[in-house]
């Protein structure tokens, strides 16, 4: 008897002409991220995905890494037998022995996609339900609420056993929906952006601010950890880490107080954009919500857009806190947000922040900065220069 995973598409099946492409995509992300478990065979038929691990491969863990993969609606550990009665009934009690030993309840639910089995649906269901009381006679049927669902599929190869199936991660196979740059801090929000926009198909890269001596080399480390995490999900990320020291001081120098947080986030988002062109990425991501700090103010996110020509996406923008928190403890990443190692956006805080900044006074306050002849472009492309980029991988 082999064991093999089946996959429920979830999206893609409302896909038209190009969801062969989205299928394509969605097989090259299982088979990547169950790489390191051994060599897995996939393939696509009747809008389901079989994922039969080879060789060596540890269907436990392979199942654990699927289950991450975008794109995927539920999957299934399933045994496959041949499309025969005499075959199928002894399976599902050897299969599901384990499950049927423990349970009180259960009913069967048999799908038959090859028409020309010679048992229908229904029947398929009864015949099954005698073999199971025969050999469990402890067990009662519910079909309402079971205990345990034991399904049986009868599909075009061969037929296929498994109980209730797991829920996967849903949203659209990463690649399929182009590259993103994520403004990544340490904190609890840009993670979970970046692992919402990776859940819409966004292949991702990141860009991170450091500002030595003010920032430490632990806030860079708590930046590679919280990515390491949402590469379980998204798959390696591209982490850019800018040298920022020179333009903050400056902004501290020479701007406006009250306006130092709408400046420096101004100068962020032009270097980032900067980057991310490079990166071949079409779109910034970031972390804001509206009314959480004073700089994520509607006034304050136009004034921060307009120094940006590509879009900003902002998938956490409607969220409260809470509903933050609950995603960053799913994805494993709040633990690490909460530690208190200081990031750049903590530097150099105004006391009184301007909540309701106007552009043409933000512009305005910028220019102090070259009336103090300071080359903001100098500074800009020594940023972008200085730049460190390397691949954080899942972890």
């Amino acid at each position: 008897m082999n064991e093999i995973i089946l996959i429920k598409n979830g999206e893609l099946a409302l896909k038209g002409l190009n969801r062969r492409s989205f299928e394509e995509a969605l097989s090259r992300n299982i088979q990547k991220a169950a790489a390191p478990c051994g060599p897995v065979k996939v393939f696509c038929s009747q809008s389901t995905m079989y994922v039969t691990p080879l060789e060596y491969a540890d269907i436990d863990e392979v199942t654990e890494r699927v289950s991450r993969v975008f794109g995927i609606a539920a999957l299934s550990r399933a045994a496959e037998v041949e499309k025969n009665m005499d075959q199928i009934l002894p399976a599902v009690c050897e299969y599901l022995r384990d499950e049927l030993e423990s349970a009180d309840t259960f009913k069967v639910n048999a799908k038959r996609a090859d028409k020309k089995f010679p048992l229908k649906s229904p029947e398929i269901c009864v015949a099954a339900g005698e073999y199971i009381l025969n050999k469990f006679p402890h067990l009662s049927v519910d079909v309402h609420e079971p205990d345990l669902t034991v399904t049986i599929e009868i599909r075009d190869a061969a037929a296929y056993i498994h109980k209730q199936p797991i829920r996967g991660a849903g949203g659209l196979p990463v690649g399929t929906g182009g590259r993103a740059c994520v403004m990544i801090s340490g904190g609890i929000d840009s993670p979970v952006a970046s692992w919402m926009m990776a859940k819409r198909g966004l292949e991702l890269s990141a860009v991170n601010f450091a500002s030595p001596p003010y920032t430490s080399r632990r806030a860079e480390d708590k930046v590679r950890s919280l990515l390491e995490k949402v590469a379980r999900w998204s798959g390696d990320i591209r982490l850019h880490i800018v040298p920022f020291t020179e333009i903050q001081e400056a902004i501290r120098d020479y701007c406006p107080e009250d306006m130092l947080t709408v400046i420096m986030r101004r100068y962020m988002i032009k270097i980032a954009e900067i980057i991310a062109r490079k990166d071949g990425a079409l779109a910034l991501v970031s972390g804001e919500s509206v009314g959480q700090v004073a700089s994520q103010t509607l006034r304050a996110l136009q004034c921060t857009d307009a120094a940006a020509d590509m879009p900003v996406l902002r998938p956490v923008i409607g969220m409260d806190k809470e509903e933050i928190v609950s995603i960053a403890r799913k994805i494993d990443t709040f633990d690490i947000s909460i530690l208190p190692y200081e990031d750049c956006c903590t530097v150099f805080t105004p006391k009184h922040p301007k909540t309701k900044p106007i552009l043409e006074k933000v512009i305005q306050a910028e220019k102090a900065l070259e009336c103090a002849e300071v080359n903001v472009n100098a500074m800009i492309e020594r940023a972008v220069n200085g730049t460190v980029a390397e691949v954080v991988k899942p972890r």
